[in-house]
């Protein structure tokens, strides 16, 4: 497993898709596995945004290694049409990085179709990208598919009676279930490759307490696990680069297992070089990960093969 930038193996001839790849870990993981000879295309909702971020990397590598698509996470309708045309444009997917994410908005917004946004962006919107990009991710010899989730999961609980948190919301709350549910999402993925022969590995991620655009807050903006992460942040904390390597290890790990989790491994997890690490024990519960699967199927109208 890699530790440093510098032990990541050679990528050539492998793609790699980011979500959320203008800014933060999306943005280095990106110019990491760039940087190893994958192909990568980066994906964000702001065009704007994307030629800043390419701009920033583009420059250090070869010409057609790294490509910017938009994508609006928060409308399924977009999400299907930009997996159908990257669909046309490639003829494998060997990794893909779930990274995209907002952080505890102070209050409750929601997505074009209606979810409370957290919910919706982090977990149905990567639910429903993935089962569009499941037949190329199958193309490819060693498919990887990765969520990359966060040390608030071990907070986290599927409340089915109000996933859209209409009767009451709290910003850590939902974006604690919706870090659990990325997990949980991984974990029944993991159990449907095997038993339906997809052969393609799931595996999770957690960056730690890393500096990143989910912290660039206003002060208005903060909340009290914002004003705490911030009080902490310069002890605990690490780089965004840092932060993007238990991504990379998991893309890259020879001896990585469905189900692997990764983070750093110094300080609780808060920082340091990627290690394997323990879920939450939440994670773990089989029928909430099948309800939960069952239920995003529902929402997102989208259902994934038998076999």
């Amino acid at each position: 497993m890699i530790h440093a930038e510098n032990d990541i193996p050679d990528l050539s001839g492998r793609i790699a898709l980011v979500t959320g790849a203008t800014s933060g870990l999306g943005l280095e993981a990106s110019r990491m596995l760039a940087g190893a000879g994958a192909r990568v295309l980066m994906t964000g909702r702001s065009a704007e945004k994307g030629e800043a971020a390419l701009s920033k990397i583009a420059g250090t590598q070869p010409p057609g290694t790294i490509s910017f698509h938009c994508m609006d996470l928060a409308s399924l309708d977009d999400v299907a049409a930009s997996a159908a045309a990257i669909a046309g444009e490639l003829d494998h997917l060997d990794i893909l990085i779930n990274n995209a994410g907002i952080m505890a908005p102070p209050k409750r917004l929601t997505t074009r179709d209606g979810f409370e946004a957290q919910f919706g962006t982090n977990h149905l919107a990567h639910f429903a990208l993935t089962g569009h990009l499941l037949p190329l991710l199958r193309k490819s010899t060693a498919p990887r598919v990765i969520s990359v989730a966060s040390l608030a999961a071990l907070f986290g609980k599927i409340n089915f009676d109000d996933l859209q948190a209409e009767r009451g919301y709290s910003d850590m709350g939902v974006y604690s279930q919706s870090k659990l549910a990325n997990l949980l999402f991984i974990n029944e993925f993991a159990r449907r490759s095997a038993d339906h022969g997809w052969n393609v590995t799931a595996l999770a991620t957690h960056p730690g307490l890393s500096r990143t655009s989910l912290f660039k807050k206003t002060p208005e903006e903060m909340g009290f696990a914002d004003r705490l992460g911030r009080l902490f942040s310069p002890f605990f904390s690490q780089s965004a680069a840092d932060g993007a390597l238990p991504l990379v290890a998991a893309a890259t790990d020879p001896d990585a297992r469905p189900g692997d989790y990764y983070g750093p491994g110094h300080f609780w997890g808060l920082k340091g070089p990627p290690k394997k690490a323990g879920q939450p024990k939440a994670a773990g519960h089989l029928e909430t990960a099948r309800r939960l699967w069952e239920v995003s199927e529902q929402l997102t109208g989208l259902r994934y093969p038998d076999r």
